[in-house]
C-alpha cells in the first residue's frame, strides 16, 4: 500500500510538469502563428482524411467480424435460446444501421462543406421539425423493440413447466454448489444460521432434504428435459451466467430468484458440432465479486436421460453425507479419548 502511495504521487508530479511543458510549447506555438489563417487547401485535405478515416474503419470492422466471428458463441444448447438470439440479432441490426448512417452523414458533412475564405456557417437555434423527426421516430423504434423484448422474457422467464426438475444454484464467494431435489421434487427448507460444520447451504433437519444431492465442480443436465433453477447467495451479489443456454440470473442474498429453460444438445452432441473434444457447457458469475470472481466458474454437463440416470445413482444424498461426517466426527472423537487415557 505505501508504494502504491508513493507511486501515485510521483505520477502526479511527472503528470504536473508534463502538463506545463505542454502549456509552454501552446503558447509557443500560438505567438508563432497568429498571423498565420487555415488554408481552403487544408480545409479540403481534413475533409478528405476524413473520408479515408471512415472507410478504412468500416473497413477494420468487417474484418474484425469476419475474423474473430469464430469466438463467438456456437449455437444456442437450450429451447428458448434461438429466440434470444433473434432478438439480439434484431438489436444489433438496428444499432448497426444506425451506427453506419450517421456516422457517413457526419463524414458527408465534414467533407462537403469543409471551409472556404468567404463562407459563413448558418446559425439558426430551433427547428420544429427536426426535434419532431428526432423525438418520434427514436421513440417508434425503441417502443417496439422494448415491446418485443418484454414477448420474449414474459416467455423466457415464466414457462410454468409443472414437470420441471428443481436444482438449486447456491453462490459464494467463490464458487458454486448445485442442489438437487430429491424423489419428490421438492427442496427442503434453510437458514442460514444453521451455516457450518460441513453444511454450507444451511439446510435444516427436514425430510424434505434427506434425499437431496450435493454436488460441486460439475452438474449434470438432461437433454429434453425442463429445469427450474433456484439461485441462492451466501455473501455477495453474484450472477448466475450460462451464456450457451442464452440464460442469467442474479443471486441476491437474502432472496431467491429462478430461471427455467430445456437443454437441447447435449455435450458430447456439441462437442462433435464444434469438433472440439474439451469443451464443456459452463456457468460463470457475472457480477464483479471479489477478487477470485475470475475463477468463480462450474461446468455443466448434458446428458441422455440413461446418461443422467447413472450419473445421479452414484452420488450421495444430503442425509447420507451427514451421516458419514457424524460417524467421522464420533470415530475422531473416540480416537481422541483412546489417545488420552
Amino acid at each position: 500500500m505505501t508504494f502504491l502511495v508513493l507511486a501515485v504521487i510521483v505520477l502526479f508530479v511527472l503528470a504536473g510538469i508534463r502538463v506545463m511543458s505542454i502549456s509552454a510549447l501552446s503558447a509557443e506555438l500560438r505567438s508563432s502563428r497568429k498571423d498565420e489563417t487555415i488554408t481552403d487547401a487544408e480545409n479540403r485535405n481534413q475533409g478528405n482524411m476524413w473520408v479515408i478515416f471512415l472507410t478504412a474503419f468500416f473497413a477494420f470492422c468487417m474484418w474484425q467480424f469476419f475474423a474473430y466471428k469464430d469466438k463467438l458463441l456456437p449455437e444456442a444448447a437450450s429451447a428458448h435460446g434461438p429466440e434470444i438470439d433473434r432478438l439480439f440479432n434484431v438489436t444489433l441490426a438496428l444499432i448497426t444501421i444506425v451506427f453506419i448512417g450517421t456516422h457517413i452523414v457526419m463524414i458527408y458533412q465534414t467533407y462537403k462543406y469543409a471551409g472556404k475564405k468567404g463562407n459563413r456557417a448558418t446559425y439558426f437555434a430551433h427547428s420544429n421539425k427536426l426535434e419532431l423527426i428526432w423525438t418520434v421516430i427514436p421513440a417508434i423504434v425503441l417502443s417496439g423493440l422494448i415491446a418485443y423484448g418484454l414477448v420474449v422474457w414474459n416467455d423466457v422467464i415464466y414457462p410454468g413447466d409443472k414437470k420441471a426438475r428443481i436444482v438449486e444454484l447456491y453462490a459464494k464467494q467463490w464458487g458454486w454448489i448445485a442442489r438437487y431435489s430429491g424423489n419428490d421434487n421438492q427442496l427442503g427448507r434453510y437458514d442460514f444460521r444453521a451455516i457450518g460444520n460441513g453444511n454450507e447451504l444451511g439446510l435444516l433437519e427436514d425430510s424434505k432434504n434427506d434425499d437431496d444431492v450435493l454436488v460441486s465442480g460439475e452438474f449434470h443436465l438432461v437433454k429434453g428435459e425442463p429445469v427450474q433453477f433456484k439461485f441462492r447467495s451466501r455473501d455477495v451479489i453474484h450472477s448466475a451466467y450460462m451464456p450457451h443456454f442464452r440464460a442469467q440470473m442474479n443471486c441476491v442474498p437474502g432472496m431467491e430468484t429462478m430461471f427455467e429453460f430445456t437443454p437441447t444438445i447435449t455435450t458430447a452432441e456439441m462437442r462433435e458440432k464444434l469438433n472440439n473434444p474439451k469443451f464443456n457447457y459452463v456457468l460463470l458469475c457475472n457480477k464483479i465479486c471479489g477478487q477470485s470472481h475470475f475463477n468463480m466458474q462450474m461446468d455443466i454437463i448434458v446428458d441422455t436421460k440413461e446418461e443422467f440416470n447413472k450419473w445421479m445413482a452414484e452420488q450421495k444424498t444430503w442425509a447420507q453425507t451427514q451421516a458419514a461426517a457424524k460417524q467421522t466426527a464420533v470415530n475422531v472423537s473416540t480416537s481422541e479419548n483412546t489417545s488420552a487415557n
